[in-house]
Parts: C-alpha cells; sequence; structure tokens
C-alpha cells in the first residue's frame, strides 16, 4: 500500500466497524505513539480482543497486516510531531484562551497540514478522468452549499480564464433546475467536507438521473455522497474542535481543486493560450 494517514485512515472507518474493531481503532486514536510501540499481542490484550481481530482490522484498511499499519501509525506520529515542532507547538488544538500569535501558529500548522495530506494522498488516476471530462465536457456544473460554494466558485473562475465556461447557482433550486438538464455530455461535480449536505445531496441523483458524469470532492470517503458518484476526490483535512466557520476543509478543497486546474490546463494543451491572453488582457487593460 502506498504512503498514506495511517490515523487518519483509522479515523475515517470508526462509522462502519464492528465492536471489536472499534475498540482497536479507539486505542490507536487514543494514543498512536504507544501503540505504534506495541506488539500485536500486547495491543490485543488491550482491546480485550484477539490477534486475528488486530490483523483484519489492518488488513481492512488496505494494510498487508498489522506490522505495516504500525509503521504506518509511527510515520503519522512523526510527521505530527514534526508539524507541531516546525510552528513551536504542544498541540494544533485551539483552545478558547490562546493567544492571537498561538491561534495564527496553530491555524499555520492545521492548514499546512491540511494541504500537504492532500497533496500527498490525491488519487492521480481520478485527478486524470476528471480532467480529460471537464475538458471534454459540454457542459460542467459546479454544486457547493456554505463554505463549498466557495470552492465551486474558485474553480468556476479558473475553468473561464481558459475558456471552459462552467455554471454554479448557490441557490439549491435553480442548481436542481440547471442539473435536470444534464446529458451523458456534461459533468457535474460536487463540493460537500462531510458528503452529508442534503441539498448537494439531492441534486448529485436529479444530476446522476439526467446521465451527467458526477464527480464527489469530499472528506469523507464514507459518507451518503460518495454512493451516488461516479469519481471521488478526497480531501485530507481535520477540523478544530473549536470550529467556529469551515477553515482547514475549504483549505485543503482549495489545494485539491488547483491540483485538477493544473491537470484540465496540461491536458488542453495549445487551445488555453488564446483564452488566457484575451481574459488576462480583459483584466489588466489600462
Amino acid at each position: 500500500m502506498e504512503q498514506s494517514d495511517a490515523i487518519a485512515l483509522v479515523r475515517r472507518a470508526l462509522p462502519g466497524l464492528t465492536t471489536s474493531e472499534t475498540r482497536v481503532a479507539e486505542a490507536i486514536l487514543g494514543d498512536p505513539g504507544h501503540v505504534a510501540g506495541l506488539a500485536i499481542t500486547d495491543l490485543a490484550v488491550r482491546c480485550g480482543t484477539s490477534v486475528s481481530t488486530v490483523a483484519r482490522f489492518a488488513q481492512a484498511l488496505g494494510y498487508s497486516g498489522y506490522r505495516e499499519l504500525r509503521a504506518q501509525i509511527s510515520r503519522s506520529v512523526t510527521l505530527a510531531q514534526a508539524q507541531r515542532d516546525r510552528f513551536g507547538l504542544e498541540s494544533t488544538a485551539i483552545d478558547p484562551q490562546d493567544t492571537v500569535a498561538v491561534v495564527a501558529a496553530k491555524i499555520g500548522a492545521q492548514q499546512v497540514d491540511a494541504i500537504e495530506r492532500t497533496a500527498r494522498m490525491v488519487d492521480q488516476d481520478a485527478i486524470d478522468v476528471v480532467a480529460a471530462a471537464v475538458v471534454a465536457a459540454r457542459r460542467i456544473e459546479l454544486l457547493g452549499q456554505g463554505a463549498s460554494s466557495l470552492t465551486a466558485q474558485d474553480l468556476q473562475q479558473k475553468l473561464a480564464r481558459i475558456g471552459l465556461v462552467a455554471s454554479h447557482a448557490a441557490d439549491p433550486h435553480l442548481a436542481l433546475t440547471s442539473v435536470s438538464l444534464c446529458t451523458e455530455a456534461d459533468v457535474v461535480i460536487a463540493f460537500s467536507h462531510s458528503g452529508e449536505t442534503p441539498e448537494t445531496l439531492r441534486t448529485v441523483q436529479v444530476a446522476k438521473d439526467a446521465g451527467a458524469v458526477v464527480v464527489a470532492v469530499t472528506n469523507e470517503p464514507a459518507s451518503p455522497l460518495i454512493e451516488e458518484v461516479d469519481i471521488v476526490l478526497l480531501t485530507h483535512a481535520d477540523e478544530s474542535p473549536f470550529r467556529m466557520a469551515a477553515m482547514s476543509s475549504r483549505i485543503a478543497q482549495l489545494a485539491l481543486i488547483d491540483i485538477l486546474f493544473v491537470r484540465v490546463v496540461q491536458r488542453a494543451g495549445g487551445s488555453v493560450a488564446t483564452p488566457l491572453h484575451l481574459t488576462h488582457d480583459a483584466i489588466f487593460r489600462r
């Protein structure tokens, strides 16, 4: 298995685990540094389960076995500590009593982590498939509510600069109307950090029924949105418990969209030169 964030994989797997597997996951999430030093028998005893359960748990995450899982947990712990050290922090969790300097450092650490993990774990094949579909599409529809609407608008603006006209309706009813007219020649990209936004789910279902190629950009691989789409692009961001608005999730989405956009430009080739020149002149002409 390619290098990945083992702790994030464990956290994301929680909703679908058995009771015994959940105890293993909670032990890892509760003290990953300690678990990274445990033999499989020691972890099984600590969790009140069997060695075979721990082994199956590791394999369910995509690892060859517990040894590989343990190595990747150790790697994740090391990377997280390096990130905290980089910003001079003991923890990146925001506390109401933090000073401005500490808040700035923690936000910086969280957002850098979200960008780096999203870039490191990006599904390269999926990016290329989506880029090809976008270049060939008759119509491009972008969906998103709240902070995800901002990401949709960002991609809409980027595509416009290279002559690819994309639509984004922040109003759910207008979005439904628009995607209901899609065909197999069209691409719909839905943004939802949780993968559970009701308005987005409903619109995606209509787009799917219309025959469009539907893409999800989400942080949750076990979400309802995943079940409704053709292609999934995952972000990797952890929001602070002291969350007042989407922060790391928005940054991760924007990073992923930048990766996708560059691949679209690469695939479109020389055809984007004229639109780029014209749109640049239109904006910067004095």
